[in-house]
């Protein structure tokens, strides 16, 4: 394949005093970013979800070969469907088969089987991995780094929903593979990665205390 290179004509270099109060004012609004279990069924259009999953598409990946795919749900059957599935697992998930430490980490959250927010919500995003298909979605192509990929894709997504005002909640029920099936997608291509639930919050939504504890820097950076 012949290389193909254009000029970088889109980047915007600021002057380092203007650089750092960005990173601050960024840093000031992503503290903002809270997962969500209040959700309100205000509807959200669908525009806005298009786009937030376009900016998610940006994300840097294996051989830019964008091994993902997004599935938006706004059909209130099927995110019954889903609430249904995911709280058949998450009743066991409680009932012992997640261990004992784990279920003890989880306490403070206050977290338990009932998952209403996957019923009640506007939206939920099923994110999907995909092993093969290449840019040209082939079907053949090998992917690379495919579950790294997806994890930045994700990130990217969920700020770019918390960027438009929305509020969000990441939900890995497992197995997840009841998703591939209500969701039509390719059994032997594709594997369920994250359900993102997506949406206003409730009117008198809580966050818990647990959840607000962050690291400090130098608990979370080394420099060399």
């Amino acid at each position: 394949m012949t290389q193909v290179h254009h000029p970088l004509d889109d980047f915007t270099e600021y002057p380092q005093d203007e650089m750092l109060k960005r990173a601050r004012d960024h840093y000031a609004d992503i503290r903002r970013r809270h997962s969500v279990r209040q959700f309100s069924d205000r509807p959200v259009p669908r525009e806005i979800i298009e786009q937030c999953i376009l900016a998610a598409g940006t994300a840097p990946n294996g051989a830019n070969h964008q091994p993902w795919h997004f599935v938006a749900i706004e059909s209130q059957a099927i995110k019954t469907r889903i609430r249904q599935e995911a709280e058949a697992l998450e009743q066991a998930f409680y009932a012992g088969r997640a261990g004992e430490e784990w279920l003890d980490a989880l306490k403070p959250l206050g977290t338990n089987a009932s998952k209403p927010y996957l019923e009640h919500a506007p939206w939920l995003i099923a994110i999907f991995s995909q092993k093969r298909g290449g840019q040209q979605e082939d079907g053949q192509s090998t992917n690379y780094y495919v579950h790294e990929s997806v994890g930045i894709a994700t990130g990217f997504l969920i700020q770019a929903l918390h960027h438009a005002g929305l509020v969000t909640l990441t939900h890995t029920p497992k197995p997840m593979s009841f998703l591939t099936d209500i969701c039509g997608r390719d059994r032997d291509n594709e594997r369920p990665f994250m359900l993102l639930v997506a949406g206003y919050p409730a009117a008198g939504a809580t966050i818990p205390g647990h959840a607000l504890i962050k690291k400090p820097l130098e608990q979370i950076l080394t420099v060399l």
